[in-house]
């Protein structure tokens, strides 16, 4: 596939779905990094729509994951996270 190519596919994408920037906390781990949703309905649902979709694992993206019980701090492009190991979930400002 050449590179334009793939940079519209990357556009089309990017327009086609809601990002927000979150902050998850679970048992273990302090969570920064993306979310996406469908560009259906309101921005503001993004979240909502999250927790009360039919799936089990959210989808986050550019992460920043800081363990609870020590000063560990790693990135990963992408994890996917199980809802029910999920305490806090809200949007984050980016520092």
């Amino acid at each position: 596939m050449e590179k334009m190519e793939k940079i519209n596919q990357n556009e089309n994408f990017i327009s086609g779905v809601w990002s927000e920037r979150v902050f998850v906390v679970t048992d273990d781990y302090e969570i920064k990094g993306y979310v996406f949703m469908p560009k259906v309905g309101k921005k503001s649902r993004v979240l909502s729509d999250i927790l009360n979709g039919t799936r089990r694992f959210v989808a986050i993206k550019d992460c920043e994951i800081s363990y609870r019980n020590s000063d560990k701090v790693e990135y990963q492009n992408f994890i996917q996270v199980n809802l029910n190991s999920i305490i806090l979930l809200r949007p984050d400002k980016k520092d």
